[in-house]
């Protein structure tokens, strides 16, 4: 397993990287990772401080000759998703990531790699620190926790950026540029309830567990239509519970609200003497969803296995309405653009289920292009789980980013791209979540592009980065800081 990836090119951006995957930054940890940022540019002579929102700012004056450029802000976000194999030990909050060269890419063991967005920050990192470079003015901004609903970016105040023009460097296919997302909106969900005995005769505990999901980013890989564990549990619930007793204890399905779930499981209890039917009728589910996900996801794994039975359940009126309302809730693709073919116009992502022994949380991401079909899902959402006797908040909303498709930088960077590499680049809409559209509320004149590396498989522990198109990413990047129109 190499392990060496400073010996990678570019050198500088590598470095970087190499060093932010030994700072833990889960979103809300984010301490370690600001002051490695901080210190690290006050190295190169630079200016370089922390807002409230525990955003940090940077600034490097233009090269000789290029002072009369327009003014580039690089931004890129500083926490990262924290999702792991189940039978890793690791701990984001104090742990490096394990991070290796696996051929052509680079990526992590066991666990997330967190180039989403440390190649981003790294790229920054290696502008700042080389004298070099041709460019005019430069900011940067390293915005806090992005992944669990760009609070960073919601904190930034008015009259702190002086730039004309945006490079987030948070997109995933090299050769893209992105000059459109998603809005979204968070539905938080709350049952409440008072614990009741399980009978202390006559019933057979068991677990389920569902795993071996791929998971993924829920609004890149939502397109791909991957199975959803939560929702496969509570398919099965639903299945048994129909025709059979079955007594709901306990759950904990899913993560965080932007990565699809891949595991699940629940604690449950079934009269002894249906307990061999109901593993039977586990395996022949779990048969039946490997068939149904033929071709997009190969490792799905559901089984029963008797346990320990536990003291207390899940109420019976609340779980019977918490099966029935899950099992309806919709989730995944829900429909895509006719503006833009190909695109995901809009999407659920029911991301976590989990009891605590007095109530039952749920929480889904819904994303659209079109804030009154966001609206809409909400309330849907809203109707749907307050007639199960729910309680439900809508937070978080944000709009989507509108594409400008006469942007200034736009044409520079479709040209520059086309200069380096003899074709132009393709222009898209991102379903995800992308700063632009928070930042561009604050600062409504600026001109963004978004732009990245190759990244597969984000926010899961399959993550992993094309290392030749980190070259070619870093190379366009100093191209486009070079040609940077003249300011008006």
């Amino acid at each position: 397993m190499d392990k060496n990836l400073t010996a990678l090119k570019p050198a500088l951006v590598w470095k970087h990287f190499a060093a932010i995957t030994q700072v833990p930054r889960p979103s809300f940890h984010e301490e370690k990772i600001r002051a490695y940022v901080l210190d690290t540019v006050r190295s190169f002579g630079l200016e370089c401080r922390e807002d409230g929102a525990h955003n940090v700012y940077a600034r490097k004056p233009a090269s000789r000759g290029m002072e009369n450029r327009c003014g580039v802000i690089l931004q890129a976000h500083l926490d990262m998703v924290p999702q792991k194999n189940n039978d890793k030990e690791f701990d984001f909050r104090t742990d490096p990531i394990e991070a290796y060269v696996d051929g052509e890419w680079v990526t992590a063991n066991g666990t997330t790699l967190g180039a989403d967005n440390g190649i981003g920050v790294a790229a920054i990192l290696a502008v700042l620190e080389d004298d070099t470079l041709e460019h005019g003015p430069i900011e940067a901004l390293f915005t806090a926790t992005e992944e669990t609903g760009m609070e960073g970016a919601f904190g930034l105040k008015k009259g702190v950026l002086e730039g004309d023009i945006l490079l987030n460097l948070d997109s995933e296919t090299e050769g893209e540029l992105y000059v459109g997302c998603a809005g979204g909106l968070d539905a938080n969900v709350r049952f409440g309830y008072a614990a009741e005995p399980v009978p202390a005769q006559g019933y057979t505990a068991a677990k389920i567990t569902v795993k071996g999901l791929k998971g993924g980013h829920s609004g890149i890989q939502i397109v791909c239509q991957r199975a959803n564990a939560n929702k496969l549990l509570f398919r099965l619930l639903r299945r048994w519970g129909a025709a059979h007793e079955l007594l709901l204890c306990s759950v904990d399905g899913g993560g965080l609200r932007n990565a699809i779930p891949r595991e699940a499981a629940a604690t449950v209890a079934v009269r002894k003497e249906e307990f061999d039917a109901f593993v039977g009728e586990v395996r022949a589910f779990e048969a039946a969803m490997r068939s149904e996900f033929a071709g997009i996801e190969e490792d799905i794994s559901i089984v029963a296995a008797a346990c320990e039975s536990p003291k207390e359940m899940i109420a019976r009126d609340v779980q019977q309405s918490l099966i029935r309302a899950v099992t309806a809730c919709p989730d995944g693709l829900q429909r895509m653009s006719l503006a833009m073919p190909g695109l995901v116009q809009t999407s659920t992502n029911l991301a976590r289920v989990v009891s605590d022994g007095r109530t039952v949380q749920l929480q889904a991401l819904l994303r659209s292009s079109v804030n009154s079909e966001k609206e809409a899902l909400g309330d849907a959402m809203s109707a749907l789980f307050e007639l199960a006797g729910a309680e439900v908040e809508l937070s978080g909303s944000y709009d989507g980013w509108n594409p400008n498709m006469d942007s200034p930088i736009l044409k520079a960077m479709t040209e520059s791209y086309e200069r380096l590499y003899g074709r132009r680049p393709a222009v898209m809409a991102i379903h995800a979540g992308l700063e632009c559209g928070v930042i561009g509320g604050v600062y409504p004149n600026l001109d963004m592009i978004s732009f990245g590396p190759t990244i597969c498989y984000p926010h899961s522990p399959d993550e992993k980065v094309e290392i030749a198109s980190v070259a070619k990413f870093y190379e366009f990047l100093l191209h486009t800081l070079k040609h940077v129109p003249v300011k008006a």
